[in-house]
């Protein structure tokens, strides 16, 4: 009798174990993603759109190399990105280091139309990056057009963004894919590698590989849970 306790015991944890194995083999890194600064508001001060709010537009969402920011705005606007917190502070970028700060999109204040334009970003280094339009002496930085993001390392970045100054990074083929609004349509260099096609094909390889691993895994638990239950009955 005691044995036999034992031995259902030892199958209840050998059960156990394969449950949770199979939980954990299902684990699947996020593929790169595309993400439209502010959703369907777009990239623009409090003075023109009040229900900004570009750091609770951040919050609950994970950024990692490889990831494109979308910015969607007009020609009065403009994109900066900075390493720099003293700069992000100032909402200046006069002073800054060519190495910590970039303008992505200058604004045009002098012209009599505004044009739409967006703005791709891709993320290509990991720990905290600051975004802010620099535009009338940094009114409109504070003024809300602004925010912050911590960059984690992710997938680590796709073979068409390594070793490239990021100002010539090339923009996002496939604009619709990292977040709930579509962005517009964007310039795309012939030459692009696209992040998300290579995405695919690692996760394809390395879900192929996962499968045929936690096959024999399986197999090998099912044998020596049939053994168990068989000596158990003896």
């Amino acid at each position: 009798m005691e044995q036999r306790r034992y031995c259902l015991g030892l199958l209840l944890l050998f059960l156990s174990c394969f449950v949770l194995l199979s939980f954990s083999g299902s684990v699947v890194v996020e593929a790169y993603k595309n993400y439209t600064v502010g959703d369907s508001l777009g990239w623009y001060d409090t003075l023109e759109k009040p229900n900004v709010n570009y750091q609770k537009w951040v919050a609950g969402k994970n950024f990692s190399l490889g990831d494109f920011l979308i910015f969607n705005t007009d020609t009065n606007h403009s994109v900066i990105q900075t390493y720099n917190f003293t700069t992000y502070k100032l909402c200046d970028y006069e002073d800054a280091q060519d190495n910590d700060t970039i303008q992505w999109s200058s604004s045009d204040p002098s012209a009599t139309t505004l044009n739409s334009v967006t703005v791709p970003v891709p993320l290509v280094k990991e720990g905290m990056t600051y975004f802010f339009s620099s535009d009338y002496d940094g009114e409109q930085c504070k003024n809300g057009q602004h925010f912050k993001v911590n960059v984690t390392h992710g997938q680590g970045l796709p073979k068409g963004l390594e070793n490239k100054p990021s100002e010539e990074s090339p923009g996002p083929i496939s604009p619709n894919s990292g977040d709930e609004e579509s962005a517009p349509d964007t310039i795309v260099p012939s030459n692009f590698n696209n992040p998300h096609e290579e995405s695919a094909d690692k996760e394809a390889s390395g879900s192929a590989s996962l499968s045929m691993y936690w096959k024999l895994k399986d197999r090998t638990m099912i044998v020596i849970l049939v053994f168990l239950g068989l000596v158990c009955l003896l």
